[in-house]
C-alpha cells in the first residue's frame, strides 16, 4: 500500500492489520451495564431537584421585573389622565387632577401612591405621579426608588 493511500480502518482510528475491538458483550461490559443501570437510576430526578430552587428564584426575579415595567406604564397613564382631567375642569383643577390620577390605578398601586403634583404653567396643565413598585418577596427584591410619570395638556377654557 502506498503512503498516500488510506483504508477504511485508518479513517476509524485503527491501522491496517490491527485487531478489531471485541464485538458483543464481554464479561466487563456485561457487569458494567448491570451495575451502571442500578447506580444511575434516579440521577435525572436528583439533578432536577438541585436546579429547581434556581428556576424558582429566576421566575420570581422575572415577575418582579414585570411588576416594575407595569408600574412605569401605570404611572404614565395615571399622569396622562390626571393632566387631561385638570386641563378640562373648571374650578377645582388640583382636586380633580388628583382624583383622576387615583381613579385609574389598581388597588395595590393606589395604596402606595407617593404624591401627585398638579399645576398649570404657561398655558399647559402638568401632572406628575409617583408610584411605589409593589414587592413580590418583601425584604429580598425591594425596589426603593419611586416610579415617576409625567404628562401635560393645554389648558382649555
Amino acid at each position: 500500500m502506498a503512503v498516500t493511500e488510506t483504508t477504511d480502518t485508518e479513517i476509524r482510528g485503527r491501522r491496517y492489520g490491527d485487531p478489531s475491538p471485541a464485538r458483543g458483550l464481554t464479561r466487563d461490559r456485561m457487569y458494567g451495564r448491570l451495575l451502571g443501570r442500578k447506580r444511575d437510576r434516579g440521577q435525572t430526578a436528583i439533578e432536577f431537584l438541585g436546579v429547581t430552587p434556581l428556576i424558582i428564584l429566576l421566575m420570581i426575579a422575572l415577575w418582579q421585573c414585570a411588576l416594575i415595567g407595569y408600574t412605569f406604564s401605570l404611572a404614565g397613564n395615571a399622569a396622562d389622565k390626571a393632566a387631561h382631567q385638570g386641563a378640562i375642569t373648571e374650578g377645582l383643577r388640583v382636586q380633580e387632577c388628583r382624583h383622576a390620577a387615583k381613579e385609574h390605578l389598581p388597588k395595590a398601586w393606589r395604596k402606595s401612591m407617593k404624591q401627585t403634583k398638579c399645576r398649570s404653567k404657561s398655558g399647559m396643565y402638568t401632572a406628575e405621579v409617583k408610584l411605589q413598585v409593589p414587592v413580590l418577596v418583601p425584604g429580598i427584591l425591594n425596589w426603593k426608588y419611586p416610579v415617576t410619570g409625567n404628562a401635560a395638556f393645554p389648558l382649555e377654557g
